[in-house]
């Protein structure tokens, strides 16, 4: 859930991210580099854009040997390394091993989303009273932010580590008018690694003119890290979800999920019910629907997913402030692409999403993602691995 605070913070926060996001791209702070030790951060050469600008990998491994990747192209997490339960180390994430695919890339493998995650129907929403028309790049819709959204701009990055705690923080300024948005938007996105095999994601932004924002992260899990997602388990803490027309726009309701195929209020194999002749399942090719989380209060960091395989034994618990979370199943993988450990085939990955709801612009009974002047944006999810 976003959470909005005043202060004067805002105003400094404004002018130094402003400074720092709208000056010649320049990497972020060395902690170590070359191989990265354990309790440690370390940064290297990723890739060079076609417009000249670096692209920096930078890598976290805490003392349990988990090891996260993270680039400032998209923020994109490239590889994510977690024990499974007889301590073997593997990549849990699909992703690619250079650039360029990441620059083709059509399935925002791993990247951090904006200005709107999620779809927003006919490419188009009013506020205050205007009209403003978006990227259709997903028919007549826009998805994940456009043609060059969040995921295709390179992130101003710095990497700390305070304690125990490692971090990177990715800065962005989207201009007013970027992918036509209105208002100039500072973002700050911050990725924190802890010896308790947790990572922790902290959205915050701020604007200049009404806007609308609903940033998430976009990695797709295979905790197995080879073969389909359809054996693993998943639980979802949700009564609801957002049934969506055939263009996988909301429409406005509510769908009780007892007795149908998107009940994971237990834990539940994913294709056990994937291929059920539900119509939203024909809409979706499978699951990809908006949760409306149950939640013991609006703002509280609650669990938003469970995911298990039993095969390796591996635990994903997904916690977030945000009202919902929309579980695709990979069904768009289509084989075509071939990723860092093999070919990216239908349903060997899958995305669970903390957001707000999708088309909340269009929807006024929905949470607002409507973002003032003087208001701070501000989410938090957290990935927390474990064994079973």
């Amino acid at each position: 859930m976003r959470n909005f605070f005043l202060g004067n913070a805002i105003t400094v926060l404004m002018v130094i991210v402003l400074t720092s996001c709208a000056a010649t791209h320049q990497q972020g702070h060395t902690l170590s580099q070359g191989a990265v030790s354990p309790g440690a951060v370390s940064q290297q050469y990723f890739g060079t854009l076609p417009n000249g600008e670096t692209v920096t990998q930078y890598v976290m491994r805490n003392a349990n040997g988990m090891e996260v990747s993270i680039i400032t192209f998209g923020g994109i997490i490239t590889s994510l390394k977690v024990p499974d339960k007889n301590g073997v180390i593997g990549d849990v994430v699909l992703g690619y091993d250079s650039l360029q695919p990441y620059v083709d890339d059509q399935y925002y493998l791993g990247a951090l989303i904006g200005r709107y995650g999620n779809r927003i129907g006919g490419a188009t929403f009013t506020l205050d009273g205007k009209s403003y028309s978006l990227d259709a790049n997903d028919g007549k819709n826009h998805l994940h932010g456009g043609y060059q959204g969040f995921n295709k701009k390179n992130w101003h990055a710095t990497a700390f580590q305070k304690g125990k705690t490692l971090g990177v923080k990715m800065q962005l300024l989207s201009k007013d008018g970027d992918q036509k948005y209105p208002g100039n938007l500072t973002v700050e996105v911050v990725y924190t690694l802890t010896d308790d095999n947790v990572l922790d994601i902290a959205y915050q932004a701020i604007t200049d003119a009404p806007t609308v924002v609903n940033l998430t992260q976009h990695s797709y899990f295979n905790l197995a890290t080879s073969g389909t997602i359809l054996d693993h388990e998943l639980t979802i803490p949700a009564a609801n979800i957002t049934p969506v027309d055939k263009s996988l726009i909301p429409t406005g309701d509510l769908l009780p999920v007892a007795g149908s195929p998107f009940d994971f209020t237990s834990p539940v194999a994913i294709g056990a019910r994937i291929e059920h002749e539900h119509p939203q399942l024909h809409y979706g090719l499978g699951y990809d629907h908006n949760f409306i989380l149950d939640k013991s209060a609006p703002s509280a960091l609650e669990l938003g997913a469970r995911l298990t395989d039993p095969s390796s034994g591996r635990v994903l618990e997904i916690f977030t402030e945000e009202p919902a979370i929309q579980f695709y199943s990979g069904n768009f993988l289509d084989g075509t692409k071939m990723g860092k450990s093999g070919t990216l085939n239908y349903r060997t990955g899958l995305c669970l999403e903390p957001q707000h709801s999708p088309d909340s612009p269009n929807l006024p009974d929905f949470p607002s993602t409507v973002l003032r002047p003087g208001e701070v944006y501000s989410t938090k999810m957290s990935y927390r691995f474990s064994t079973l």
